[in-house]
């Protein structure tokens, strides 16, 4: 487990699957760095907070996605979001965590003619985006959380995934 503070920010990045070492050995940084500008890009304004990343297996988001939301069985990514009452006087806005599938998100990579990298970030801007409250229930909802992803994604040197998509990360 590796952590970082940035402008206030504490972000935690957890790698409970060894699969993500191997394949993107920059794993930390590059959550570290697509929350941020996923953060800054939202205006999200957070005068101290905390967000952990938790880069797992299939097997955790099964688990996770079945016990959360009746859905047995694995997916890309799921977002958690605190329910807390805020900032306190004692310690920073608790966001909430994000927890990415290595194999689901290697075989979209794959199918998609992605590096793996390049869809974490995504994924990472993803998930950050539905801890501020951004959901793609509704076509309206989606559009304006995918035109809000591309932007970040730009920012950060990533293509558009939704330019020959209909869909993105569930």
């Amino acid at each position: 487990m590796n952590a970082a503070t940035t402008a206030g920010l504490h972000i935690i990045v957890e790698q409970r699957d060894a699969a993500w070492r191997d394949a993107v050995p920059r794993a930390e940084a590059i959550c570290r760095r697509a929350a941020m500008e996923s953060l800054r890009e939202a205006n999200a304004d957070l005068p101290d907070g905390e967000v952990s990343i938790v880069l797992g297996d299939d097997a955790l988001l099964r688990e996770l996605n079945r016990d959360w939301r009746s859905i047995d069985a694995p997916t890309n990514v799921l977002a958690f979001p605190c329910d807390g009452p805020g900032p306190t006087e004692t310690g920073p806005v608790l966001l909430g965590d994000v927890v990415i599938s290595y194999q689901t998100a290697a075989m979209e990579a794959a199918r998609d003619g992605k590096t793996i990298a390049d869809h974490l970030v995504h994924l990472v801007v993803h998930g950050i985006l539905h801890l501020l409250a951004y959901d793609h229930q509704t076509d309206a909802e989606a559009r304006v959380m995918e035109v809000l992803e591309t932007r970040i994604l730009g920012t950060l040197h990533i293509a558009d995934p939704y330019k020959d998509e209909p869909a993105g990360p569930e």
